[in-house]
């Protein structure tokens, strides 16, 4: 005799989940989750990621030419990857603001980025542009495994829906972001990962545990911001995984107890190299990390800016029209994001009411997630309460991933609230407007977004465009090995006179040089930005190679055994006049509020005196301009012995 079920529908519940949500299958299987039109839940996924690829492709495309010259850290970079599987394989990450330059100057934690970068960076060339490529596949693979994760939380529907917020996501961040291989951008979309995957541990799927480890390792080592982050994560996946623990029975514990070490055996391979690092060096990067943070030089900017930073970044406006890196220029990169908190408090109120509709539904997919929300952006404000120094807008691009996936719980749980007052199945018509719906936000996004990816430009192309004139010259004269002290036969020293741009065009032509296959290397204070096995002692070196900018050219010029052999201004004469009427009216600005330092600043360290939180408004204004027009280039050669 047949049985009638009297229990009411709840949205997003498969028939081998109760309301306790004691399943351990993925959510695929529910009616709802079921692809609209029939087709292949993995060909879905696959379809939309190569939809949200191909924006960066497109970028990728126009990046191609002309030839890109890796600037500063992204030359730093370029450096690492290509060390990666040889006797300096990296230990440690990029350098940092951490310690003292030239002294005990820290990395962030570990080399992962250069690690995953190298295989797409070696396959496609190893050229400068090869790293952006490689940088796209790393975010590419970010996106594909959100929306596995999401397939095996919520089905078809699920997968549109976080298809839409990443889309959304890629967008606001910019092929800018999105395309560069630097620290501070590479982890972004895997950080959405982590909180998909502890959304997933929490909801006992154990599957999600060596993906959280491996998003979380990629998100610590390649930028220190996320360790607090990722460490809290971790408390809230290690409570996840031991009530899933608690609650199985024995032959489930036995599965359960294998994904755990397999997990645990991946963590300790993806850190072995900081810990060989900290076991072999003296002072260990990681020993230089701890007394950076645990002794910070400034006062932290506290939990009340914490969390107004956490608001302006819940700001759905911003999210959907504005670009992630739209910063002007890196002066204007160093100042705090401004605006009103009211966008941001409205969302989270309106936040507050899903969460309690997903508990009256007793919804367990939907209340885990908004706890892993909740869990998100408690540690933001904590996170972001922690910086000292400035509230440079790259230290929190990560929490517009947490707004996406805020948003999203947001849609979904007023979603299951309608379908519950319903108190049916949705009709097969109703889930196929819903998938069309989304499908058609994520198509438009993706076309907005590849419209605005057509444009993108290299960084900092103006120093680029200069190491393109001046690199070819310089390597032609080095590579006359009939003349004494040139020839790829000798070893060089490279140093830099930069009063412009902290040296961001000595890293470059070091890099360059390395890569036509000179034997060079640098003085102890640039040895931990370069790589410390690059460190070069004087006395080793048989060919000095000086980059100079702005002033310093003459000093360089000045010394009798300096020989020239590249110079460049790009500059019009219209810019030059230009320079020269912003510089006498910045200076005159700062010498009149007493600030005769930074004055002198201008000419001799333009960039650190631009990012001084002493200068006014107008004087910051044109300092910007004058980085922006920058000043002339020259290389000289010579004997050693001119560093004297």
């Amino acid at each position: 005799m047949s049985s009638v079920s009297t229990r009411r529908y709840v949205p997003g519940q498969g028939e081998g989940e109760g309301e306790d949500g004691d399943n351990l299958e993925p959510a695929e299987t529910t009616t709802v989750g079921k692809a609209a039109d029939g087709r292949s839940p993995r060909l879905v996924t696959a379809g939309l990621t190569l939809i949200m690829a191909f924006p960066l492709i497109v970028a990728l495309a126009v990046l191609r030419q002309p030839r890109w010259f890796p600037i500063l850290d992204l030359a730093m970079t370029e450096l690492r990857i290509r060390d990666v599987g040889t006797a300096n394989t990296p230990l440690i990450g990029l350098p940092g603001r951490i310690g003292v330059l030239g002294q005990d100057h820290g990395s962030h934690p570990g080399p992962l980025s250069f690690w995953l970068l190298a295989p797409a960076y070696r396959l496609f060339g190893s050229t400068a542009w090869a790293s952006e490529v490689a940088t796209v596949v790393l975010h590419t693979a970010a996106v594909a495994t959100s929306l596995w994760l999401a397939r095996r939380r919520g089905g078809t529907i699920l997968v549109l829906g976080t298809a839409a917020v990443l889309a959304t996501l890629a967008r606001s961040y910019g092929a800018e972001v999105l395309t560069q291989p630097w620290n501070p951008y590479m982890p972004v979309l895997w950080w959405f990962v982590l909180l998909m995957a502890v959304w997933s541990l929490t909801s006992r799927d154990i599957v999600a545990l060596p993906i959280a480890v491996l998003a979380a390792s990629f998100c610590a080592q390649t930028h220190v911001p996320y360790l607090g982050l990722v460490a809290g994560l971790g408390v809230v996946a290690a409570i996840g995984v031991g009530d899933h623990y608690r609650r199985a029975d024995p032959v489930t514990r036995h599965r359960l107890r294998r994904w755990v070490l397999g997990s645990a055996a991946l963590g300790g391979l993806l850190w072995l190299a900081p810990v060989i690092d900290q076991v072999t060096e003296d002072p260990a990067n990681g020993t230089l990390l701890v007394e950076h943070f645990g002794n910070p030089s400034e006062e932290a900017v506290g939990l009340r800016r914490g969390a107004e930073m956490v608001l302006l970044h819940l700001d759905p406006w911003r999210l959907f029209t504005e670009q992630g890196a739209d910063t002007g220029s890196l002066a204007e990169a160093s100042q705090a994001p401004t605006g009103s908190v009211l966008p941001g408090l409205a969302l989270l109120a309106i936040w507050a009411v899903t969460v309690v509709l997903a508990w009256r539904l007793r919804h367990q997919a939907l209340i885990r997630l908004h706890l892993v929300i909740a869990a998100g952006l408690a540690l933001a404000v904590l996170s972001i309460s922690r910086i000292f120094g400035p509230l440079w807008y790259y230290l929190m691009m990560w929490a517009w991933g947490i707004t996406s996936l805020l948003i999203l719980a947001v849609v979904w749980s007023v979603g299951a609230h309608l379908l519950r007052r319903a108190d049916a199945p949705p009709s097969r018509t109703l889930v196929r407007a819903g998938a069309g719906t989304l499908v058609s936000v994520i198509i438009l996004t993706s076309v907005v977004f590849t419209v605005t990816a057509s444009k993108v430009e290299q960084p900092a192309p103006e120093l680029s465009d200069t190491m393109q004139a001046l690199v070819p010259p310089v390597v032609d004269v080095l590579s006359d090995g009939d003349a004494p002290g040139q020839g790829r036969d000798e070893t060089y020293l490279v140093v830099w006179s930069d009063a412009i741009h902290i040296g961001s065009q000595g890293i470059a032509l070091v890099n360059e040089l390395e890569r036509a296959d000179f034997d060079v290397g640098v003085i102890k204070p640039w040895s931990t930005p370069v790589a410390r096995h690059r460190r070069r002692d004087p006395a080793d070196a048989t060919t000095l190679v000086v980059l100079a900018t702005g002033i310093n050219i003459e000093r360089w010029r000045a010394k009798p055994d300096a020989e020239e052999i590249a110079y460049v201004d790009l500059r019009t004469p219209q810019v030059r006049t230009e320079f020269e009427r912003v510089r006498g009216s910045v200076i005159d600005e700062l010498r009149a509020v007493g600030l005769i330092d930074l004055a002198a600043g201008v000419d001799t360290n333009l960039f650190a005196a631009a990012i001084d939180g002493r200068v006014p408004e107008a004087a910051q204004d044109g300092m910007t301009r004058l980085l922006d027009l920058g000043e002339p280039t020259a290389v000289f050669i010579g004997p050693v012995s001119m560093m004297d």
